[in-house]
């Protein structure tokens, strides 16, 4: 009888250990055939999927022994929590496994801006040597705004500081006297004053119902035109037709995305404009991040498929 179905490409050593023990049935295409994997689905105890597999309260009916789903990654806007604690299926994930890659590409991409490094790259490969044009900005000196000081908005913080950058944050979650906060000497402030203050600002919200359109022409209409926004987290966050129309009007005077509202997106009025640095959601994908986080979620579905407690559980259900 099998035991796991992976529907999406998940491979590497942590995969090869765990089917040395499991029945894994790995089709990494499956996620794009919903009517054939809810026809699968049935037969496996757990799931490992990425953000692509669509874990719906339809699909975990129809998954009379599922007891797992596990997430390589961190988001869970594809997956039904609520449902799957109904059904009374564990959902587990891997929250900080990738944050130093994510932090690490908000770094680049804020350089990418600054050195206008893109459009110097392209314009050089055209046989120009236009060294007038593509006077830079220095990021010494200047203030990033972190919107959500989780784990990667925390290590993004960590490696402004080493360009010299002072840190403003907005969380509502957290509170003024928090450690994080404290390590990185930052100021915890409202949207409002964050957005005018920043220099940068660099996102790093989960897509919920409050920050669902968060950043809006009205929070556009409040930064410096000089300043430039960073999103490594999740699309929805942005009102893309807003920030399109910023960027156009110089209302701000540039940004970065690496994730877009709707994946994969149709080409449109952003991939045109000139003070845009667009990348397909790669922030975690790295060599090591995935690594990380392919042993993690591994090892967190042999646990419970093993009878233990999850590591990294995202929803409580009532023991077998």
């Amino acid at each position: 009888m099998p035991d796991i179905l992976i529907t999406e490409n998940i491979r590497g050593a942590a995969v090869d250990a765990m089917s040395s023990r499991f029945d894994v049935v790995a089709l990494p295409e499956l996620w794009k055939d919903p009517a054939e994997l809810l026809q699968r689905v049935g037969d496996f105890r757990a799931l490992i999927i990425r953000n692509q597999t669509q874990v719906t309260a339809a699909l975990l009916e129809a998954a009379k022994k599922l007891v797992v789903v596990g997430r390589a990654g961190v988001g869970l806007n594809n997956v039904d929590v609520e449902a799957a604690t109904r059904a009374g299926i564990l959902i587990t994930s891997t929250p900080d496994q990738n944050a130093i890659s994510v932090a690490e590409l908000a770094i680049g991409m804020m350089l990418s801006m600054a050195r206008m490094i893109p459009a110097a790259d392209a314009d050089t490969k055209q046989g120009n040597w236009n060294r007038q044009r593509f006077f830079g900005t220095e990021m010494y000196g200047k203030t990033i705004g972190i919107l959500g000081a989780g784990k990667i908005g925390f290590l993004t913080a960590m490696r402004a500081q080493a360009f010299g950058m002072k840190v403003l944050a907005y969380d509502p979650f957290i509170s003024e006297d928090s450690v994080l906060l404290s390590e990185l000497s930052a100021e915890l402030v409202p949207l409002e004053e964050l957005l005018e203050r920043s220099d940068v600002v660099s996102c790093h919200l989960p897509a919920t119902k409050q920050t669902a359109g968060l950043l809006n022409a009205k929070c556009f209409a409040r930064m410096k035109p000089t300043a430039t926004l960073i999103n490594t987290s999740r699309g929805e966050v942005i009102v893309e037709e807003d920030l399109i129309a910023a960027l156009k009007s110089g209302a701000i005077a540039g940004a970065a995305l690496d994730v877009r509202a709707k994946e994969p997106p149709k080409r449109g009025a952003l991939e045109d404009l000139p003070n845009l640095v667009l990348t397909p959601h790669v922030a975690a994908f790295t060599h090591e991040a995935q690594d990380r986080v392919t042993k993690a979620i591994c090892e967190d579905v042999c646990r419970v498929l093993d009878g233990k407690k999850a590591m990294n559980a995202v929803n409580r259900v009532p023991a077998a």
